[in-house]
């Protein structure tokens, strides 16, 4: 009986870090992609903010997948490169860390799209 109620709280202790854990499923997310200066990338979804990148710092694997948003569509915050538009990610996160641990894949939106999304917050 002892055994058995060691074996369930082991499973239920597991259970708990699984559904806290720091990375999760492939998910698609959908907000503001900003890339403000040189390095630094965050994505503004729903949910929040993810870091993709810092200068000097952390640079989720994969971010080399995300195109040249500057063609189209992109709103220039510091000069031409730099600013953010509207997207969605196929990516890992580190939901302990608020940040993107993989990205999969990136398709931009046209900036109407994330304009009218309530949830999202306002771009600065």
């Amino acid at each position: 009986m002892v055994r058995a109620m060691a074996a369930l709280s082991l499973l239920a202790v597991m259970a708990a870090l699984g559904a806290a854990g720091t990375a999760g499923a492939r998910e698609r997310r959908c907000g503001w992609i900003h890339n403000p200066t040189p390095a630094n990338w965050w994505l503004f979804d729903g949910e929040g903010e993810w870091t993709i990148g810092t200068q000097g710092g952390y640079q989720a694997p994969g971010l080399a997948l995300i195109p040249d948003l500057t063609q189209s569509e992109w709103v220039v915050t510091n000069r031409p490169a730099y600013g953010y538009g509207c997207g969605c990610a196929e990516v890992d996160v580190d939901r302990r860390n608020g940040r993107v641990s993989r990205i999969h894949g990136f398709s931009q939106r046209p900036l109407a799209v994330c304009r009218a999304d309530a949830a999202l917050p306002k771009p600065d």
